[in-house]
């Protein structure tokens, strides 16, 4: 679970998550809503599939990102654990 939250602490990772909630996209999509270069967005890829956030599919010469709720869902679990609260509390 370090790896998760490894991952979530960089807000850029945290807006690759955020783009994906609405649907799958290809590294190129990803990277169109970044000034960065391609070596770092790769970079900021590899933490989030290494954390098992996103789940790749190459599709041609391209790599399409779909987000992995279930790991999200249980980081989210997990911490609300560590504070002693249940899911759904508010």
């Amino acid at each position: 679970m370090s790896d998760v939250f490894r991952a979530l602490s960089d807000p850029n990772r945290r807006r690759v998550l955020e783009l994906l909630k609405n649907g799958p996209m290809s590294a190129g999509e990803l990277a169109a809503h970044f000034n960065q270069s391609a070596s770092t967005m790769s970079g900021h890829f590899a933490v989030l599939k290494e954390a098992d956030l996103i789940q790749p599919t190459r599709n041609g010469t391209s790599i399409v990102y779909r987000l992995n709720m279930t790991v999200l869902e249980d980081a989210v679990l997990q911490l609300m654990s560590a504070f002693g609260m249940k899911g759904g509390e508010s």
